[in-house]
């Protein structure tokens, strides 16, 4: 009768530790999951801003050089995110150190030409400016949104990577590790 619940015992714990593994392998998939719908989630947010941007540029209400510094701006933004590519930096590491090099100059470039001054012109006129400078404000606080949720669910993954028994027994597979998104997306005052 020993024998046999030695053997009960050890056919239990060995059941619960496959139950255990098993979980955080799913768990792990899961994460990994989450981490491709944020960084999805987030290039649209990023479209998005772009295209607000292009279309107060198009607006004929900024002086010609502005509107030209936006324009481009946007433009390299619109490009950046080809569907293609981002299927690519989905797979390698999320968004890569071109994608949020041209996201920061937009930013840059917004701040830059939307001054306290401009912002408040654009803010008096009566042909929908105000709503638009408002669907601005709407879209950088949404990119700002995503990107904090991207690197929130980057941060799960690599905790529950950085567990030994995860990395001992390979429960990742060969997904690489997500790397969290850093670029500027502060929005010019004002806005």
């Amino acid at each position: 009768m020993r024998l046999f619940a030695w053997t009960a015992f050890v056919v239990a714990v060995l059941a619960l530790l496959a139950w255990y593994l098993s979980y955080t392998a799913a768990r792990l998939d899961r994460l990994h999951a989450r981490v491709e719908g944020s960084v999805a989630s987030l290039d649209a947010q990023l479209v998005r801003r772009a295209e607000v941007v292009r279309e107060l540029a198009g607006a004929g209400v900024l002086d010609p050089a502005s509107a030209l510094l936006l324009a481009d701006a946007a433009g390299a933004s619109l490009d950046a995110s080809d569907a293609v590519d981002l299927k690519e930096e989905v797979r390698e590491d999320g968004i890569g150190a071109a994608r949020t090099a041209t996201e920061s100059a937009l930013t840059q470039t917004l701040r830059a030409t939307l001054t306290p001054d401009v912002v408040a012109q654009l803010r008096d006129e009566e042909d929908g400016l105000p709503e638009l400078l408002d669907l601005l404000r709407s879209a950088g606080q949404r990119v700002e949104i995503a990107r904090r949720f991207h690197n929130e669910a980057v941060r799960e993954v690599r905790r529950l990577r950085a567990r030994p028994q995860v990395r001992f027994l390979g429960l990742a597979g060969h997904t690489l590790l997500p790397t969290p998104v850093e670029f500027d997306d502060r929005l010019p005052d004002g806005v």
